[in-house]
């Protein structure tokens, strides 16, 4: 009998909620900018807007006792992973109530009773702490997987080759996702691998290695959900290349001239979350009217996350001497 497609496989109710938290992730960062030109937020901003099929397709094809180990551009990601925009907004603004009591800021968020185990600023630092991890649930016999986002720039650093050695040698229960959005700030993947075809690099270390449409949140989910089953049942790690686009500049303050505007129109033809929705209306699913009310929650939603943010206390200067240590 033929495997059903995930067209088939996840019922209405889990395809509105895939479309709602990309929904609830575009409408967020693009409340970004203008907050940050008002001086509410500081430090870097890595917005995730054109990119939400990845992190969406990746977070519903996990359980959520599974572990999920991101870069920096993490804000869609670990609201993917469950955390309430509120708190998300909160962090961006430096508040106590934020998801890391205001320390974290954009590019560190963490949220351990989420098992959202932080972005990290360091290119391609990250994925041998996830590796890290893998290791621990195998330590503990226990069944959770973890999932690693990296930019298709974390695929030149030395690291990366040693973390997917290692991962490769013990059969770790982790899938690594490279976020292909076609530059590393502004070089081009052509310009800085000799390999353009990323997910080929897996073959080194004998790991299946696979490349997906990132702007279909269902091929995502479909590539994912199968590498996560894969490390689940201890057949170690799965490579992906999610090949995608950022609509917006590397960060808040890239104007990102060196991509035509021809280019980015015909990406922007390819945004997932209008996409989805004309499936979701031409498989008859779902009615334009119901998802616009699902737009509309979403926008009411990320105005009171503002609103809690701005109304969010600071963080007490004595906060400075906690979490230093492990207790």
């Amino acid at each position: 009998m033929k495997e059903k497609s995930p067209r088939e496989l996840l019922e209405p109710r889990d395809l509105l909620a895939i479309y709602r938290d990309m929904v609830r992730i575009r409408e967020f960062e693009e409340s970004c900018p203008k907050l940050y030109s008002q001086g509410k937020m500081g430090g870097f901003l890595h917005l995730y807007s054109g990119q939400e099929a990845v992190g969406v397709g990746v977070a519903h094809a996990m359980h959520r006792e599974d572990y999920m180990v991101s870069a920096y551009r993490e804000h869609g990601l670990i609201m993917a992973k469950g955390a309430e925009p509120k708190y998300v907004m909160a962090e961006l603004f430096g508040k106590a109530t934020g998801v890391s009591r205001g320390k974290g800021g954009s590019m560190h968020m963490f949220d351990a009773d989420l098992r959202f185990m932080g972005g990290y600023g360091i290119v391609g630092g990250h994925l041998p702490l996830a590796v890290g991890v893998g290791y621990a649930i195998l330590y503990r016999e226990s069944d959770e997987v973890v999932v690693c986002l990296f930019g298709d720039g974390a695929t030149n650093q030395g690291v990366f080759h040693e973390a997917m050695n290692m991962a490769a040698l013990y059969r770790v229960p982790v899938v690594f996702v490279c976020e292909n959005n076609g530059y590393g700030i502004g070089t081009s993947v052509v310009r800085a691998s000799s390999l353009d075809q990323l997910y080929k690099k897996s073959c080194a270390y004998e790991t299946p290695g696979l490349k997906v449409d990132g702007m279909d949140v269902l091929a995502v989910y479909e590539a994912v959900r199968q590498a996560v089953h894969k490390a689940r049942s201890g057949e170690g790690p799965t490579y992906i290349e999610a090949i995608t686009y950022r609509f917006r500049g590397h960060s808040i303050s890239d104007p990102g001239t060196y991509r035509s505007e021809q280019e980015k129109k015909i990406w922007q033809e390819r945004d997932p979350i209008p996409n989805f929705a004309a499936f979701l209306v031409q498989a008859g699913h779902f009615t334009k009217q119901e998802l616009a009310a699902v737009d509309g929650e979403e926008q009411e939603l990320i105005k009171a996350a503002i609103r809690f943010a701005e109304e969010s206390p600071d963080p007490d200067p004595e906060e400075l001497w906690t979490d230093l240590y492990v207790e």
